[in-house]
């Protein structure tokens, strides 16, 4: 190895530990939607001493006893601290983007535009995209970890195929349309910090 070699490997050795403690980096997972079966994963990186920028995926791959709730997610944010990353009150702006397949669900309530009460009867399959703000606060419980709650609210524009039962039948409706607009974030993270 010669000295160019031994400098770098040096100055490498002497940067991990200060790139541990500064706590740059964090993962985690939503223990709401763990809850409901829909394993997820998010990944937060420090930019600035009071930016990092978050990114979650969501998957959820399986019917339970002929309720049909499947799909995917990717969820990437901005966020802004107002004291230090990763402690304390922050504000962020999102956006969301993914697919569905969502049916035979006894949801009996509208919200905000959306009929949830359809959901029971048909079978609903398309894609989804947009974007919303949030506000979250994240509690350190340990040097390596935090507890972290979050709300958010936007908007998502959607097209999607409908079906008449969760398992079978032929396409009722084709291409359609819709925009959400509501909460687009609800969560309680348990967070690990490198």
């Amino acid at each position: 190895m010669n000295k160019v070699h031994k400098r770098l490997a040096g100055l490498f050795l002497t940067l991990i530990p200060a790139l541990a403690g500064a706590q740059d980096v964090a993962i985690k997972t939503d223990l709401v939607n763990d809850a409901l079966l829909s394993p997820n994963l998010g990944v937060e990186v420090g930019l600035a001493p009071k930016w990092s920028l978050d990114v979650r995926a969501e998957l959820n791959a399986w019917s339970v006893n002929g309720h049909k709730w499947k799909h995917w997610f990717v969820q990437p944010e901005a966020r802004y601290w107002f004291c230090q990353r990763f402690a304390g009150h922050f504000l962020c702006v999102h956006a969301i983007g993914g697919q569905y397949n969502f049916g035979h669900l006894g949801l009996n309530f509208k919200f905000l535009g959306s009929d949830f009460r359809k959901l029971l009867d048909n079978r609903y399959q398309g894609w989804g995209a947009g974007a919303g703000i949030a506000y979250g606060y994240a509690w350190p419980v340990h040097r390596h970890w935090n507890i972290e709650a979050e709300i958010g609210f936007g908007w998502i524009y959607t097209r999607f195929d409908s079906y008449p039962c969760a398992e079978c039948g032929r396409k009722i409706d084709s291409d359609r349309p819709h925009n959400y607009v509501g909460p687009t974030k609800a969560a309680l993270n348990i967070v690990y910090l490198f």
